[in-house]
């Protein structure tokens, strides 16, 4: 899999290595645009196929349980049995669940299609960023990785754009036809640009065991994260989900200790600086994607504005997030990952910070034009260095793994955000209305205070960013050096 850069230069230098870079972008853009561009639609979706307010949250949920659940076992298995292979299998997943989707004639058909959707984006996102980070070497690598960071910031505004300009102009449904031609592009690209890989065999087979434990354990976290806004924090199912994840986890890591060749080695998480990174993707995407969450319910419940409206108003955050990226990769080779991590998560405080000083009476222009480029600079900076720093010194032979783990670490942020800020919202908006106070003020009183705890958590991120990797461009770890560490945890 991995290519090779020609001896006068880089491969991405190379007319192939920028084609290359190109697809891999495709697949990151095509996987984040779906988890934004059914926001918008949701009104009508719920008009047209009759949906309860409560059932309503599974279009958007459904996606986010299976993708979030399936991660680290479409991540691993990409690594044991092909990362090509994989990117076809959960591309052509994708397509066909989106086709379904947009198909539907029924709620159930279109749950179930976005359930299908998740497991194959599970599958395809960790395959397309390992293959990233073993075919660019050095500085390539940098580059490439921080090009992928801005696409995948810029696919969240994109989303949200699309997703507007879709459903007033042509229905819903398009929403998910938009799908199709990017699923048979990214297809037509792996088989006519990445090389075919085999994977390779594990001494003592499949973990099957550890497959089936990580994956129940992370589905339900997911899933009672997901529901706790409606059930209650202290909700016996609540607590009680909670907890059956936990002793799946803590099962699944006493699995892992156990066998010499487990599905997680977990001698992964002794590379420098890996786990803080993920730990910062976790906290930092719970405040950013709360934000995109009530800043668009501000627009379109305060404001008054229409889904095209609120659609377009994201097109300058992509352009914040494009700028921060393109620095951050300059900024790597002078600083390090560290200071970028830390800066973007400080910069998007920031802005966050000022959208929590939106008034009932706001305009665009006075109240958030400003603060969202901000943020979105931040969010460039921020989320270049976190993947960059996330996969240094990862060795090839677990490269899906690492970017599974970072896959997730996104995914159980946007989970943990949204149950926790929405709940925090809500309490302030509900007890408004019980003295009387008229709707508009209410609801941007919530959306003040769940913002301002949003601030707080990317602030809180930018600390947990101290302890990542300050990777200059340093080479992943060699088979050898990789070999003694999990002989550490060999029971043998």
């Amino acid at each position: 899999m991995t290519a090779s850069a020609p001896p006068d230069g880089s491969f991405l230098a190379t007319g192939r290595g920028k084609v290359t870079l190109a697809l891999l972008c495709a697949v990151t853009f095509l996987d984040v645009m779906d988890g934004a561009i059914v926001n918008v639609a949701l009104p009508t979706i719920r008009t047209h196929l009759g949906f309860s307010v409560q059932n309503l949250q599974w279009v958007v949920s459904g996606y986010l349980v299976t993708y979030g659940g399936f991660l680290l076992l479409g991540g691993r298995a990409g690594d044991l049995l092909g990362r090509r292979r994989l990117l076809v299998a959960g591309t052509a997943l994708f397509a066909a669940s989106s086709l379904a989707c947009g198909l539907a004639g029924g709620q159930g058909m279109l749950v179930g299609g976005r359930l299908a959707q998740g497991f194959g984006a599970a599958l395809m996102s960790p395959a397309a960023l390992s293959i990233l980070t073993t075919t660019f070497r050095d500085a390539d690598r940098h580059r490439a990785l921080g090009v992928w960071a801005g696409i995948s910031g810029m696919a969240s505004a994109a989303g949200l754009l699309f997703g507007g300009v879709l459903t007033e102009g042509l229905g819903w449904r398009w929403v998910f036809f938009v799908n199709l031609p990017m699923c048979a592009l990214v297809l037509f690209g792996t088989f006519r640009i990445l090389k075919a890989d085999r994977g390779r065999s594990v001494p003592g087979g499949f973990d099957a065991a550890g497959a089936v434990l990580a994956t129940a354990g992370m589905l339900l976290l997911i899933f009672t994260l997901v529901k706790a806004p409606d059930e209650g924090w202290a909700a016996a199912r609540t607590i009680g989900g909670l907890a059956a994840s936990a002793v799946l986890m803590a099962a699944f890591l006493v699995n892992e200790q156990r066998r010499a060749h487990p599905l997680v080695p977990l001698s992964i998480f002794r590379i420098r600086g890996l786990a803080a990174a993920d730990a910062t993707q976790v906290i930092a995407w719970a405040g950013l994607s709360s934000m995109f969450f009530f800043v668009t319910l501000y627009m379109q419940n305060v404001l008054g504005y229409s889904q095209l409206q609120s659609g377009l108003s994201y097109v300058p955050v992509s352009v914040g997030i494009g700028v921060g990226s393109t620095v951050a990769t300059k900024m790597f080779v002078r600083t390090g990952t560290r200071p970028v991590i830390v800066s973007g998560a400080l910069l998007a405080a920031g802005g966050v910070f000022w959208l929590s000083r939106i008034p009932v009476d706001g305009t665009y222009l006075g109240d958030l034009l400003v603060p969202l480029v901000v943020m979105g600079a931040g969010l460039g900076l921020l989320y270049a260095g976190v993947q960059t720093a996330a996969n240094a010194g990862v060795p090839e032979d677990q490269a899906g793994l690492a970017a599974a783990l970072i896959t997730a670490s996104f995914q159980l942020g946007s989970a943990l955000g949204l149950a926790v800020f929405s709940g925090i919202a809500t309490s302030r908006t509900g007890h408004l209305l019980a003295v009387r106070t008229p709707l508009p003020e209410a609801l941007t009183a919530g959306f003040q205070r769940a913002l301002l705890v949003s601030a707080l958590c990317l602030v809180a991120a930018g600390a947990i960013a101290l302890r990542a990797s300050n990777t200059r461009g340093e080479p992943a770890a060699t088979t050898e050096i990789q070999q003694n560490l999990e002989s550490s945890y060999d029971p043998a």
